[in-house]
């Protein structure tokens, strides 16, 4: 399943001085993304404008890390209200006014649970996500790059922030939170022994990766931002909660459901639907088989007993109708009468009529069947004949003003 990693552009902010800060040399309305079609492997990479950006099976937007922060709280037991509730109990932590920030819980946080909440600003992330809806690109997902975790984890990368002290700085994520640490100084290296140092992941963007192993003192793994994001893509973080969660119907939320279904921790879930698919594909063909193989043994047995009884017959082309016309033959030849014939299908009418009925002023003969007329008859009359007949093994058919009589047996569909 082929993912689009989007980058959002971080936030425009205030310099000191009230000084707004230098235009991004890309415009808001383009984004950097890189695409991949096995979730570990980069394909593609490229910036486009929304409107321009390659079609994927799901998509992923990545919040920068400067745009978002993270608290540790204990959720309240709110419900539905608990968008409200985290921005009472974050108000006097926060900077902003809470009802201009995004609150997002770390996954499976429930109320009564002490959780991370990520913290973002709701306008700007509200304006991209309309923005790319409006261009066809729906967002599944927003995720962060870096998140507390019990594995801890550090990423230099080279800062730009439009000043002088612009540098390499540390992306640090451990179980106690997310920070960034500039490397200017010789105090930043003291947060981190020998023993945390082996304990953790440490990456680099290329071109400084010399430079993060000579301040940290062992080997780092060169990751470009690209091969970075893939790790997002299996990271259960979904910043989409609460007021930006999708609103999905019809056939997108169909889509949503399937590619939640293609999703790595669903993995075996779509190996065993597949595997009892397997299962049910081979049951039903040995049963068809076992079917077929039971039908031919018995057309094999229905057409011995006819060469066995009537062995002039040597074309077979229909057992049981032959062995009938053979039946019939002998029956003709003997004198007998049959049950198709006119004198078995007045026995049987003579001996269900009504007493109270006088004697057929017409009737009508084809082989099996007979016809009388019904007028006159009451609707009692009529049902009396037939259960008597029934009884017998006869039909009768009451319709248009007449009665007709057939065997049961050689009836066929109405």
């Amino acid at each position: 399943m082929s993912t689009l990693l989007l980058f959002l552009p971080p936030r425009t902010r205030l310099r000191a001085l009230g000084k707004a800060a230098p235009a991004a040399s890309q415009p808001a309305h383009e984004y950097d993304w890189a695409l991949t079609a096995d979730g570990r492997h980069i394909d593609r990479e490229g910036r486009s404008a929304a409107t321009a950006l390659p079609t994927a099976d799901s998509v992923i937007a990545i919040v920068p890390e400067s745009d978002i922060s993270w608290r540790r709280v204990d959720l309240p037991r709110a419900g539905r209200q608990m968008r409200a509730a985290l921005a009472g109990k974050l108000e006097e932590a926060l900077l902003d006014e809470p009802e201009t920030l995004h609150f997002a819980l770390e996954p499976d946080a429930a109320g009564g649970d002490a959780a991370w909440v990520a913290v973002t600003s709701k306008p700007w992330l509200a304006d991209h996500l309309a923005q790319l809806d409006a261009a066809n690109v729906f967002v599944d997902r927003v995720a962060p790059l870096a998140w507390p975790d019990e594995l801890p984890r550090g990423h230099f990368f080279e800062a730009h922030n439009g000043t002088a002290e612009d540098g390499i700085s540390l992306r640090w994520s451990h179980v106690d939170g997310v920070a960034t640490l500039p490397l200017q100084g010789g105090m930043p290296r003291q947060f981190f022994p020998p023993a945390l140092v082996q304990a953790a992941q440490w990456t680099a963007t290329p071109g400084i990766a010399t430079t993060a192993e000579r301040w940290l003192g062992t080997t780092v793994s060169v990751l470009t931002p690209a091969q970075r994001a893939l790790g997002v893509i299996d990271n259960a973080w979904d910043l989409r909660q609460f007021e930006l969660a999708p609103r999905a119907r019809g056939v997108r939320a169909l889509r949503l459901i399937s590619r939640s279904l293609m999703r790595k921790p669903w993995q075996p879930v779509r190996w065993g639907l597949g595997a009892l698919l397997v299962v049910q594909l081979l049951g039903l063909n040995l049963w068809a088989w076992h079917q077929h193989r039971e039908l031919a043994a018995r057309r094999e047995a229905i057409t011995a007993t006819l060469t066995g009884a009537f062995p002039q017959v040597r074309a077979i082309l229909d057992a049981p109708v032959q062995m009938q016309k053979q039946l019939d033959l002998m029956r003709v030849g003997a004198g007998s009468v049959g049950q198709q014939d006119l004198e078995a299908l007045l026995g049987a009418a003579a001996a269900a009529w009504p007493a109270d009925r006088p004697p057929a002023e017409a009737l009508a003969f084809e082989p099996g069947r007979l016809t009388v007329s019904a007028q006159g008859w009451s609707q009692p009359q009529v049902d009396n004949f037939r259960s008597q007949l029934q009884s017998d093994g006869w039909l009768l058919d009451a319709s248009e003003g007449k009665l007709t009589l057939s065997r049961a047996s050689a009836q066929g569909p109405r």
